[in-house]
């Protein structure tokens, strides 16, 4: 546990004072919840100043916690806690990708209303079933219905919240009731970051998840809170996502290097006001094949490089593959045009540090590393690169870093 606190705490430059805080509250989940602490440890921290302390997201494959730490000192201890808890469950529900084409205030606040309740010690200011006359215990998608007669949904270019009064067909009170003020309704923390979830695929977010279950699982040694139980034997359940589908949207995500606006494609939010966006993309991707002993599954290896080939050639690509095992015995590059599908047989242990250190002396650096191995090995403690290790049957994650998927034959 204390490698781990050092790594989550050496980034940021935050005061002394406000830095402790968030310490101090992970260091206090590890001990009272240790499932929600090493699920903690598993996000990328991100500073970030606004009204709200914290946020969640997922961005780009990656899980980002948002922090201000001066305004996240401001709270208690047990607030602290509190918050953190609750930005957690945000994502072990989902919750920032599922409300894609849903009101937005309405989504916002009906996420909050879907955990708030199993949460103990939060803000006062955190919105509740009860302050809308609502039954407790439903899911965020049935409160979204429920609160569309609070707010003005005419359009979606605001958050709908007015000042008209309701007719005697409305839902909420009486007729003369009013719209409940901005403070009422507005979420504790930071869900504007939730846009960045569409820069990831929902299955490769939900692989994303599924990984940091598995990890803060092992490490929690099985203890779960009651109250998420089922949710948590839900992640840890074998996925039914083909593994091709994963790559692909992995590999999709990888690359995309910007945006450029558009009239042909409606923006999201603001429809016919605002141009939207589209993607560029060049695939830029560093590909690591283990030909150690242990991974000798030609068929495997055949499977899969076919699998990268056809996305290859569908992309504009430029693609480094290295054939490693305690050392790098080959390095091939290669153009979309240009790209074959070949297996390199070899043999000895496997070392998965070599192929790492090579990524960081390339110009350009690779957008996204590929790593097709068993994972028995040593491995860099942390690793900047998106990583998408590619592990077979019998093999095994070798750090916490990074997405995983396994490979299987079909």
């Amino acid at each position: 546990m204390n490698a781990e606190l050092l790594k989550f705490r050496s980034s940021g430059n935050a005061s002394e004072h406000p830095q402790r805080a968030l310490e101090n509250a992970v260091v206090r989940l590890l001990k009272q919840k240790p499932f929600y602490g090493h699920l903690l440890l598993g996000f990328r921290r991100r500073l970030a100043a606004g009204p709200q302390a914290v946020g969640v997201t997922v961005a780009n494959g990656v899980p980002i916690l948002a922090i201000d730490p001066d305004h996240f000192s401001d709270y208690s201890p047990a607030e602290q806690q509190a918050l953190l808890e609750h930005g957690i469950k945000h994502l072990l529900h989902l919750h920032p990708l599922r409300g894609r084409g849903v009101h937005r205030l309405s989504w916002d606040v009906a996420c909050d209303l879907a955990i708030n309740p199993g949460i103990d010690n939060l803000p006062p200011a955190a919105p509740r079933p009860e302050q809308f006359r609502l039954e407790g215990g439903l899911a965020a998608e049935e409160y979204a219905c429920l609160l569309t007669s609070h707010f003005d949904t005419g359009n979606l270019e605001g958050e709908g919240i007015g000042n008209a009064s309701r007719d005697h067909g409305g839902q909420y009170g009486a007729g003369g009731d009013q719209p409940l003020p901005r403070q009422a309704v507005s979420p504790v923390d930071n869900h504007d970051i939730w846009g960045e979830a569409d820069s990831t695929p929902e299955c490769l977010a939900e692989q994303v998840v599924r990984d940091l279950v598995r990890e803060a699982h092992r490490k929690a040694h099985g203890e779960v809170p009651e109250d998420v139980m089922a949710l948590v034997q839900g992640w840890l359940a074998p996925p039914a996502i083909p593994w091709r589908q994963v790559l692909r949207q992995f590999i999709g995500t990888a690359g995309r290097i910007g945006r450029q606006s558009t009239w042909q494609r409606q923006h999201r939010r603001f429809q016919h006001d605002t141009p939207g966006t589209r993607k560029r993309r060049q695939l830029n991707l560093l590909v690591a094949i283990d030909v150690s002993e242990s991974t000798d599954e030609g068929l495997l290896r055949e499977t899969f490089a076919r699998e990268l080939l056809q996305i290859a050639r569908g992309r504009d690509s430029r693609i480094t593959v290295l054939y490693a095992h305690s050392r790098i015995r080959r390095i091939d590059q290669f153009r979309s045009s240009q790209a074959v599908a070949e297996v390199v047989h070899g043999g000895g242990f496997t070392d998965l540090r070599p192929v790492f250190a090579y990524a960081k002396t390339m110009h350009p650096l690779p957008a996204a590393v590929i790593y097709l191995t068993d994972g028995y090995g040593p491995a860099p403690a942390e690793m900047e690169l998106p990583t998408l290790w590619v592990l077979t049957p019998d093999g095994r994650k070798p750090v916490d870093w990074g997405a995983e998927l396994r490979l299987a034959a079909e």
